[in-house]
């Protein structure tokens, strides 16, 4: 009887691991990863919301850990604005980029002071390494409808420390560079990008 009881329980037991919400089990590298983004102008960490951008992150990770930008500037400069990187030498040469990634728009973030979103061009969905980081209260850049002018930049982290190095970043000179405007006049740098908790 007893042999019998130890095998029902046994059963329950194993029923419950197997119909209990995944929730209750978080997976390794499935929670909210921290970064560092060392740069020539000091360092900026980043919290990256994997629970409400989970294909922007993930994507963002993976650039991080190729080494992707390393060496990279800060190419987009506008006071007031946006600090724009990730995509260009300070040459002003692109790097090869993975394909581009599904906008993660309306994951209900919104373009605030500090957020971390992704750059694109008017395709929606076109976001590959670019991102940005909001100067200041963005909602116009938030999604307010389907149409590419609407659909919205996707906000996928937000600065938790140094702040005060993205306002220095931001009001160091620039000018134009061929075809490119507000470029940093002395490059600002994206030394490495470290992940601190994954």
């Amino acid at each position: 009887m007893r042999r019998w009881f130890f095998l029902f329980v046994s059963l329950v037991f194993l029923l419950s691991l197997f119909c209990s919400p995944l929730s209750a089990y978080p997976l390794k590298g499935k929670g909210n990863p921290v970064v560092v983004m060392k740069t020539n102008m000091g360092n900026i960490t980043i919290k990256l919301f994997r629970d409400k951008a989970p294909i922007t992150v993930d994507n963002f990770l993976k650039y991080v850990k190729s080494g992707f930008y390393n060496g990279l500037i800060f190419h987009r400069v506008i006071p007031g604005f946006v600090i724009q990187g990730g995509g260009y030498t300070p040459d002003m040469l692109p790097r090869k980029t993975r394909p581009a990634i599904k906008n993660e728009a309306t994951n209900g973030l919104s373009n605030l002071r500090g957020t971390i979103a992704m750059a694109r061009t008017q395709v929606i969905d076109s976001a590959t390494s670019q991102f940005f980081i909001n100067l200041k209260d963005n909602r116009f850049l938030d999604h307010r409808g389907k149409t590419p002018d609407k659909y919205g930049y996707a906000v996928f982290g937000k600065v938790i420390k140094g702040m005060d190095v993205v306002d220095r970043i931001a009001k160091v000179p620039t000018g134009r560079k061929g075809p490119f405007s507000d470029v940093p006049k002395k490059p600002v740098i994206i030394k490495s990008v470290v992940i601190i908790k994954e």
